[in-house]
């Protein structure tokens, strides 16, 4: 099974300034082919100045999040070609990320990974069983219903954790975008957690960030709210990795806020009612003219997180 987003990354690397790295963490297993995990790091080598993790396919079946990703980044190096104010932004700041979370779910079309585990349900955390639905918010009954939980840490989630504790967690001021589809009419930015309703302990810096957000581009296409005001969820990775932080790192010198960017794909259902007939089109634009439009509008809000990560001591 080929993997277009993949060979789109590997293409990307070859063009890549000096100061870009590209690394194979990891490879998944399926069938007798090898998919590498792989990661992009721009900017120096020290994990303790402020920090955007980009982070995209977790769900295999949501490649538009992925493609967002590839193509910022596609943007970006030509920037970095000609704009020596951006190149030096990047002295003392850095952006990490995995794009493909889950390639073997991706190359098959597919949720879950290739054990049919659903890894934004695979951490050990557990959501308050009040505010919970039957199946959807991950269980361990079988793999071979959607949603599966699974029993332990899969290799993907494993990477990814890995990864973000030592690419982002020591860093005076990180900020993680995860991007997803699948999800209502309206782009949403979720901030955690999804096991509860109860705030979580660094919503005060979030508000700054939301309201620095909203006075800086008042028409700005975004719903933001916390995810639970959606649905909650068992096993989150993002609530897992969060309250490891938490716990492990002295937060009045670190800080760490995971976001998620759920991109609006019912809108593009409402818009093309045959793409609810195509697996595919439940998650993804399919339309050309809209696929160009997702990859393009959501360039003004990672440059804004570009930004506010490095002038964090400004809002915090």
């Amino acid at each position: 099974m080929k993997l277009k987003e993949l060979d789109e990354l590997n293409e990307l690397e070859k063009i890549s300034p000096s100061l870009v790295k590209f690394k194979t963490l990891d490879s998944v297993e399926y069938k007798g082919k090898n998919y590498p995990i792989r990661s992009v790091t721009i900017g120096p080598d020290d994990p303790s100045v402020p920090t955007l993790g980009l982070f995209g396919g977790v769900h295999g079946l949501e490649k538009v999040g992925s493609q967002v990703i590839v193509a910022y980044f596609a943007s970006l190096f030509e920037q970095l070609k000609w704009d020596k104010d951006l190149l030096r932004r990047f002295e003392d700041f850095r952006i990490v990320s995995i794009p493909i979370v889950n390639p073997v779910g991706m190359a098959r079309f597919s949720r879950s990974n290739g054990n049919d585990v659903d890894l934004m349900r695979n951490a050990p955390v557990d959501a308050d069983p009040k505010h919970t639905f039957p199946l959807v918010s991950g269980h361990r009954i079988s793999r071979m219903l959607p949603w599966y939980r699974g029993e332990g840490l899969e290799k993907e989630s494993q990477v990814l954790f890995q990864f973000v504790k030592e690419e982002m967690f020591s860093s005076n001021a990180s900020i993680a975008l995860d991007i997803h589809s699948g999800f209502g009419t309206k782009d949403q930015l979720w901030y955690p957690y999804a096991k509860t309703k109860e705030p979580f302990a660094r919503i005060a810096e979030v508000k700054r960030l939301m309201g620095l957000l909203d006075s800086t581009y008042p028409y700005h296409i975004y719903k933001i709210e916390g995810q639970a005001e959606n649905y909650l969820a068992n096993g989150d990775l993002w609530d897992y990795f969060f309250d490891i932080h938490q716990q492990d790192y002295k937060q009045d010198e670190h800080l760490f806020i995971p976001l998620t960017l759920e991109l609006g794909s019912w809108n593009w259902i409402k818009k093309n009612p045959k793409q609810f007939f195509s697996k595919l089109g439940l998650f993804h634009p399919i339309k050309e003219h809209r696929h160009a439009r997702t990859m393009r509008r959501h360039l003004l809000l990672l440059n804004f997180l570009m930004r506010a990560t490095k002038n964090h001591t400004v809002w915090r």
